[in-house]
């Protein structure tokens, strides 16, 4: 289980958590990398042209990986990314009002789910339930 699962096993009985999938970071027709191959984890794509090509790799995704975090896309027109400043990927908390309480590092080297734990913990006090099972392929 990665570490945003472990935390959203904890804490989603406080606050409510939303992964937003936004274009691809290293599709196979613009900027691979072998990290990335298809022998990895079967998870390269190209770069989705149409919504209905977003959303097929967003369900792939989600249903390979039992990802269970309640799950969004983004437009085409990327709002919800250039809003966020999301790419490649990035953390944040909303507050009740709406507002940005923490903003994280722009992934992958800037990407630390530990500060997100810790600014939960600071608020909602530690929890740490056992690991689920990973929902990684067999």
């Amino acid at each position: 289980m990665g570490d945003i699962e472990q935390i959203y096993n904890d804490y989603k009985d406080h606050v409510d958590f939303l992964t937003i999938y936004i274009r691809e970071a290293h599709p196979l027709d613009e900027w691979r990398m072998a990290s990335n191959e298809k022998n990895k984890d079967d998870v390269c794509y190209a770069q989705p042209k149409t919504l209905a090509q977003r959303i097929a790799i967003a369900n792939d995704f989600t249903q390979r990986f039992k990802f269970p975090l309640p799950f969004g896309i983004d437009e085409m027109n990327n709002a919800a990314n250039d809003a966020y400043a999301a790419w490649p990927e990035r953390l944040y908390i909303l507050g009740d009002s709406g507002r940005i309480s923490y903003k994280g590092g722009n992934g992958p080297f800037k990407y630390d789910p530990k500060e997100v734990r810790a600014w939960l913990a600071q608020r909602y006090g530690e929890v740490k339930h056992a690991e689920a099972a990973a929902g990684k392929k067999s």
